[in-house]
């Protein structure tokens, strides 16, 4: 990466006094952002673009979205701190992580806030939500979490994600599971997010495939009595059983099924992969649970890059980085290299995204023809003693206990 030159404030006598006159109280205006925020031309005037982040930022699975928030934040920081000649100013949108707030946010962000490219959504019901939105206004956008796999079937072009999606991590999920634990019968819950659906249904056909007899049921996102699902599991009696959804729900149902008396292991994906699972269940309940993501989250035993992460995160944060925060600062990179690039409007960044290539801290960074990432390596984590804790990649992974 060359040295940027740094931003020009003022011009100097040489222009007109009019013209100067115009500069200087654009200057005192604050940071210039000569852009129209959607596709256009090269934009190359632009000394200050704005960027966007959507995702649950208050909600009850927002411990999910704020890692990778930070970690954006933490990027963007960073390149900023260095006077490059082209800023990035970066502006959040609370969806909480619902569709119908995304949609009106979205709105929002691309006629009023003029941005030119968005971080996230985060999930990917609100994804599913304002993708053509997002394609009209030609804003192109990189998910560092949303994972179901028919984002990447809507022929969007300004569309990526820096994760696998379901449709590598079931499969990865469940085939850990056979192999861990020679399961005869299984059962797979979800409710009735995107989400949730999406990485149940690639669970549920990756058991059947290998012979695995199995079980479905599902329940509304906003229920809290479980005690169908819990009855229908209990009379099944499976040797394993998954979950596909987010740790909010997931803490419930677990301390449900035990209170039930059912003992099976029980795995999620990587909506479920925060230690609020714990609380959210209790520490007997959750002690055991199997939770996959196609992320690792770096620990302060980390080395190189990874280690540097995690010690700048720390210091910034005074907590240590989650799920995800290493995807959302790789996120944000993308979108800085098309900054440095001199790419300031919607259609160029866009340009710049489909050729970008590059070792993120997460993975290499490449983006396929349909936005999805080259990269899809899934890891499994284990709830012990009351902390979730990675036992490595699915492939490699022995549970414990």
């Amino acid at each position: 990466m060359g040295t940027l030159r740094p931003k020009i404030a003022r011009l100097g006598g040489v222009l007109a006094a009019g013209m100067a006159l115009t500069l200087t109280l654009a200057a005192c205006a604050g940071s210039s952002n000569n852009n129209s925020g959607g596709g256009g031309g090269g934009g190359g005037g632009a000394t200050t673009i704005k960027i966007g982040f959507m995702g649950d930022l208050t909600g009850e699975n927002s411990a999910i979205v704020i890692p990778p928030r930070n970690g954006a934040k933490l990027a963007i920081e960073e390149y900023n701190a260095k006077n490059p000649q082209v800023k990035i100013e970066l502006v959040e949108y609370d969806s909480q992580g619902k569709p119908e707030q995304a949609t009106s946010l979205v709105q929002k962000a691309i006629g009023q806030d003029k941005i030119v490219g968005l971080i996230g959504p985060a999930f990917s019901g609100e994804s599913k939500a304002v993708g053509a939105q997002l394609e009209e206004g030609k804003i192109p956008s990189v998910s560092p979490s949303a994972t179901n796999p028919g984002l990447a079937q809507n022929g969007w072009k300004y569309w990526h994600r820096v994760v696998a999606n379901d449709a590598d991590q079931g499969p990865g999920i469940a085939n850990f599971l056979i192999k861990a634990k020679s399961p005869k019968t299984a059962f797979v819950i979800s409710d009735d997010q995107e989400y949730s659906v999406g990485i149940a249904d690639t669970v549920n056909q990756t058991f059947t495939s290998k012979g695995v007899t199995t079980q479905t049921d599902k329940f509304s996102q906003n229920a809290s009595d479980y005690s169908s699902t819990v009855g229908k599991v209990k009379a099944a009696n499976p040797d394993v059983i998954f979950y596909g959804g987010y740790y909010a729900q997931l803490g419930k149902l677990l301390k449900q099924l035990r209170d039930g008396g059912v003992t099976a292991p029980v795995a999620s994906g990587d909506g479920s992969l925060d230690n609020q699972l714990v609380t959210a269940a209790g520490k007997p309940a959750a002690e055991g649970a199997v939770v996959g993501c196609p992320c690792s989250i770096p620990g302060s035993d980390a080395t190189g890059e990874l280690k540097s992460f995690f010690d700048k995160y720390k210091a910034k944060y005074n907590v240590d980085p989650a799920i995800y925060s290493t995807e959302g600062y790789d996120a944000a990179t993308v979108f800085i290299k098309a900054a440095e690039a001199g790419k300031t409007d919607g259609t160029a960044i866009n340009d710049f995204i489909k050729t970008v290539s590059f070792e993120g801290i997460s993975k290499p960074v490449k983006f396929k023809d349909n936005g999805e990432p080259e990269a899809n390596a899934i890891f499994i984590y284990q709830v012990k003693n009351g902390a979730v804790k990675l036992l490595g990649p699915a492939e490699e992974a022995k549970l414990e206990g």
